[in-house]
């Protein structure tokens, strides 16, 4: 969900791994932006875009043959079935917190166009992943990258 960490966790991983970095946040159109802004949650009509381009660019990573950490709230199981391309080449990390945690840091967040009110609904449509590499989100960023790459055995 939003203010997981997603973004901070997904650049430092891609860093330490010298892949790509995308954050699918870029891919959403001005429209599904200013709903957002304005604390209207998305519908699956206004996902289905945002998914196809993110389904679009993994696919294209993996034709190019190059590796890359794409940071995106995919809450339902049929959003990541949809992205999830080839499941042995893609695997779901699951950045999981508390909604008090969540909250307290989407408080101190500036500069996002995401509405932290939208919290809770994202909360509401979560379906937690199978098959995904579950992390705690309490510790420090550094700590939360060495754990995924240790369950990716990398």
């Amino acid at each position: 969900v939003t203010g997981a960490g997603k973004t901070t966790v997904g650049r430092a991983l891609a860093n330490a791994l010298g892949w790509e970095f995308h954050d699918a946040d870029e891919l959403h159109s001005e429209e599904s932006r200013r709903k957002m802004r304005c604390g209207i949650a998305l519908d699956d009509v206004d996902r289905a875009p945002w998914l196809n381009a993110i389904r679009k660019l993994i696919q294209g990573m993996l034709t190019e043959g190059r590796s890359g950490v794409v940071a995106c709230s995919a809450l339902k199981q049929s959003y990541r079935d949809e992205i999830v391309v080839d499941p042995n080449l893609v695997k779901v990390v699951y950045l999981k917190g508390s909604k008090d945690v969540i909250a307290q840091r989407l408080r101190g967040r500036t500069g996002h166009f995401m509405n932290p009110d939208l919290l809770q609904s994202q909360i509401d449509t979560l379906e937690e992943p199978r098959d995904a590499i579950v992390v705690d989100i309490l510790g420090a960023p550094e700590a939360i990258v060495r754990e995924i790459r240790s369950r990716l055995g990398i």
